[in-house]
């Protein structure tokens, strides 16, 4: 497995292009912003997109998803309960940041316990509200990607609409930080950081 991080848009969410190096298949996690360069670096690894995953339906992390929907034809993947997000600019956010998103809506929607399989690697699928009532993590081999729930030595913000600061506590303390402390976590924003390092570091749980 190859990780590509691309911090993209004005506030630098970042797009991971994930992929077996056998295969060449990938998956685009929160496509946020920058369509063109995300897929200028899937033609320049010859890579085949199996699925565009949003970690969470705020706009700085689906803001290219209609560009590389139409670019790849992927499967555009969002847990159930922030799907309503993608095709709605005041739920996004969107409208406040100057643009409106307001599609393409989800292929499928995704559940606690979902398995995504990139060619010889598999990913599952986390359930952690709190920064929203959606916002998944995916888990695979020593990795996981966090979005905005999970950050080095902070955690998501939980006060916009859907955040709750007991949800986000709950999701961390009961599903990422009972995880091997040596998994690499990719978080949604800023660089990457190690579950042992947030249980021994992170202000909000050390």
């Amino acid at each position: 497995m190859k990780i590509i991080i691309m911090p993209v848009g004005p506030i630098e969410a970042n797009c991971y292009i994930v992929f077996d190096e056998q295969t060449k298949e990938c998956m685009v996690i929160d496509p946020g912003a920058e369509g063109e360069i995300i897929c200028e670096e899937i033609q320049k690894n010859n890579l085949s997109v199996k699925y565009i995953v949003n970690t969470h339906g705020h706009g700085d992390h689906i803001g290219a998803n209609q560009y590389l929907k139409e670019k790849t034809d992927a499967q555009l993947l969002i847990h159930e309960e922030d799907a309503p997000m993608l095709t709605d600019p005041a739920k996004n956010m969107s409208v406040y940041m100057g643009v409106k998103i307001n599609k393409p809506a989800a292929d499928r929607y995704l559940q606690d316990g979902d398995v995504l399989e990139i060619g010889s690697n598999k990913f599952v699928v986390l359930h952690t509200p709190g920064h929203t009532r959606g916002g998944i993590c995916l888990l695979g081999k020593d990795v996981c990607f966090t979005g905005d729930t999970l950050f080095q030595y902070s955690i998501g913000r939980t006060d916009l609409p859907g955040g709750s600061y007991n949800a986000i506590m709950s999701s961390i303390e009961n599903k990422l930080l009972t995880l091997d402390e040596k998994i690499t976590v990719f978080p949604g924003h800023g660089p990457q950081t190690t579950i042992g390092k947030e249980k021994a570091s992170n202000p909000f749980f050390s």
